[in-house]
């Protein structure tokens, strides 16, 4: 049998909740299904809800792989590694990894601002983020241990900077993860490579956008037009954004529009982690796109040194800017909670601003409301801030602290009582020792010592009178234990934790050797002053221009039936969309991509195991002497003529044939693209060109790329290149070119 695949689905589908999914990959030799969590999102609801089946599940999964750095692909990370028993290895790219813990800071300072939060605090998100393993763009990670023989493999999604196609192998077979995915290139990203995979054995893939078509670039171009127009009649402009995701994307659209029209209004981006967020992202350059990456290599130039935005960390510098309209791209892009949920309620009444969506708001957030048609007129909003502490609110509080910390300290002294006379022993059967002092020899003790002096009497007896407990009276020894190994004394980890005083310096550090958090944010990390949440209702009258204009920067309908055509995958799985966009998608792919597609519910386990059977083989001494390998890129090929036997074992092994091997077709081996042939050709100086799909080689000779009927361009299935023309010399030279593109077996 072949290596068996189970997906349940624990959260995103038939509906744009947060994405969360378990794969199950159980091979030929284990036992116990190998779990991957793919993605552990959550909303900006931060409902706990949300998370119920993932805790029933959570001890029991071995690595988990994340896709983006949002909080709908991994913001319930913290939570679950603190709350629901998560402790498996966790895989992302770079990107995602210093992103994604940018990100939750952000999300974390925004509800405490405004709230009670304690679903997690800054300490659970470095913990969780600490054992992240990072890996770049097209790197084999082989497991060990439980998953021996699985390969795991990231690839560019181009939706988020470092955002992942999971590709996870195993025996030869491979099981695809990719959602939100992108097909265009953009400023800073190049498109997915998703269509380079070919008949993978499952695809898990996102129906989200499956009812939508990218809009024309005419009308994307109003972007530019709608804030422009809005600064100029004296207006505010106000971008919803998320902390370090698609922001990035509309920052250096407006740069270069700014740049190209020489406008001096100011642009500030305000989160909390702003500055941490580009001074990363300039590091970042080579997981970017082509024309950023050949740009710096050329002239040194850094796409990401903004020279028209202003980079804020907190409300106040906002309010200090100097008077006249501005433009600000604010976190979150929910407006459930943030900066940009504060603009939005001072801006909303004035008819002269702007609010521009660039994504769909999650489903019951404000966002998502005002992006309604018709908008609404009024909305009721919640208006949250934290002051300080009072009064009798302030004596109340201490009074309260004061008590909580004499109860420590009174619990502290009894558990070391206990430990001490623990360690002490009881003081029994101590006759036998002539270190010990009884009492009832104390005066022979003293006639002892007398004639040395009293001062060593006292030194004896006054200096060290033992407790009742103690075996002698002997000066404080402490024998050496440690441990030793080849390398010197064995270190314990625990001896050199940061201690309580050096962590207001160690909090500007957060994020890693080289990272920092900013300081108005590590500022109010270490604001200890007692304080409270206040909060009132408003209705907000919405006079102000409500647009949407779609920056998601995610593969529209048309795109995703054309790539999944392309894949064709032997079994294909539906997640995260709604349900009319799941069903259609789904109905498209039985007719035009592959008869077995599944729609699972939450909770639901479904097998989707290859019919593709394979066997592990061992290939025998005898077999391996006399076959003669040629070199295939990476790896080494060879065509083998053998016999199945058995071994000792019962191991199934390929054996030399007993007769002579029977001839065979040449097998020529390799993926030649049509494009890459003409460069070829026309440096052996021979006049190439296309015309109708073929390529036209000299006057006679043509060339052309033949696929199985129904698969446009032979997109997947066994490939012909057919070569048509005359016997003539020609002809041989273009053949032994052609051929001297593959490898001969």
């Amino acid at each position: 049998m072949g290596t068996s695949v189970q997906v349940t689905p624990l959260s995103g589908v038939f509906n744009e909740n947060p994405l969360s999914y378990l794969v199950s990959i159980d091979g030929l030799v284990s036992i116990d299904g190998f779990n991957f969590l793919i993605d552990c999102g959550w909303n900006d609801h931060f409902d706990p809800s949300l998370l119920q089946p993932l805790s029933k599940v959570a001890s029991t999964i071995d690595a988990v792989l994340l896709s983006h750095p949002d909080t709908l692909h991994l913001g319930a990370l913290p939570y679950a590694m603190k709350q629901l028993g998560l402790s498996a290895p966790v895989f992302s790219t770079e990107p995602v990894y210093r992103l994604g813990l940018l990100t939750m800071y952000d999300q974390y300072l925004s509800r405490r601002q405004v709230s009670e939060f304690d679903l997690f605090t800054l300490d659970d998100i470095d913990s969780a983020f600490q054992s992240v393993t990072r890996l770049t763009y097209s790197q084999n990670y082989h497991l060990s241990g439980k998953g021996e023989g699985i390969v795991v493999t990231p690839h560019v999604a181009g939706h988020l900077l470092g955002g992942t196609v999971w590709k996870i192998t195993k025996d030869g077979e491979d099981v695809i993860y990719a959602v939100d995915y992108n097909r265009r290139k953009e400023k800073h990203l190049n498109g997915t490579v998703l269509e380079s995979f070919v008949r993978p054995a499952v695809l898990i893939t996102d129906a989200y956008n499956a009812l939508h078509n990218q809009p024309p670039r005419q009308q994307r171009e109003m972007f530019q037009d709608a804030i422009s127009k809005t600064l100029r009649a004296g207006g505010n402009v106000l971008l919803p954004v998320d902390s370090a995701g698609r922001v990035l994307e509309l920052l250096l659209i407006l740069e270069d529009y700014w740049a190209e029209h020489s406008l001096n209004y100011p642009i500030y981006f305000l989160t909390y982690v702003s500055s941490s967020t580009i001074d990363y992202v300039k590091s970042f350059l080579e997981w970017m796109g082509d024309s950023i990456t050949k740009s710096f290599e050329t002239s040194r130039d850094n796409a990401f040194l903004l020279k028209h935005v202003t980079l804020l960390i907190n409300k106040s510098e906002l309010d200090n800017a100097p008077d006249g309209p501005k433009l600000v791209l604010a976190s979150m892009a929910s407006l459930e909670a943030g900066f940009s949920h504060d603009i939005f309620v001072e801006w909303a009444s004035d008819v002269k601003n702007l609010v521009l969506f660039t994504e769909r708001g999650q489903f019951g957030t404000l966002a998502r409301m005002l992006q309604a048609d018709p908008p609404p007129k009024a909305v009721k909003v919640t208006m949250s801030r934290r002051v300080p502490l009072v009064g009798e609110e302030l004596i109340a509080y201490e009074e309260e602290q004061n008590r909580l910390k004499k109860e420590e300290a009174l619990k502290a002294s009894l558990v070391k009582e206990e430990e001490s006379k623990a360690s002490l022993g009881p003081d029994n059967n101590l006759s036998g020792d002539p270190m010990v002092i009884d009492a009832n020899n104390a005066n022979a003790s003293a006639d002892v010592v007398e004639p040395h002096g009293g001062r060593y009497r006292d030194i004896l007896i006054d200096g060290f009178v033992p407790p009742s407990t103690s075996v002698a009276p002997m000066f404080p020894f402490y024998e050496n234990n440690s441990e030793w190994d080849d390398f010197g004394e064995v270190i314990n980890p625990d001896d050199y934790i940061i201690k309580d005083e050096d962590m207001d310096q160690a909090v500007m550090h957060i994020g890693g050797d080289d990272g920092k958090l900013d300081e108005g944010s590590a500022s109010l990390i270490l604001d200890t002053k007692p304080s409270k949440v206040v909060s009132n209702e408003l209705t907000v009258q919405v006079k102000c221009s409500l647009i949407f204009i779609d920056y998601e920067g995610r593969a529209d309908g048309r795109s995703i039936k054309t790539i999944l055509s392309h894949v064709a995958p032997l079994k294909l799985v539906l997640v995260h969309g709604s349900a009319e966009g799941t069903e259609h998608l789904k109905q498209h792919c039985l007719k035009h991509v592959c008869p077995h597609v599944y729609t699972p519910q939450i909770e639901e386990t479904i097998d989707v195991t290859s019919d593709l059977c394979a066997y592990k083989v061992q290939l025998s001494e005898k077999l391996m002497s006399n076959v003669l390998f040629k070199k295939l890129g990476d790896y080494e090929i060879a065509w083998v003529d053998a016999e199945v036997g058995k071994t000792e074992n019962g191991m199934l092994s390929l054996l030399p044939i007993s007769t002579p091997a029977p001839p065979h077709k040449s097998v020529l081996v390799g993926d030649l693209k049509m494009a890459d042939l003409k460069p070829f050709l026309s440096s052996k100086g021979i006049q190439v060109e296309f015309a109708g799909g073929a390529l036209r080689c000299g006057e006679y000779v043509t060339i052309r790329k033949v696929g199985p009927a129904g698969q446009k361009g032979g997109g997947s299935g066994t490939q012909h290149i057919v070569i048509e023309g005359p016997l003539c010399e020609d002809y041989y030279k273009i053949r032994a070119y052609l051929y001297s593109q593959f490898y001969l077996l």
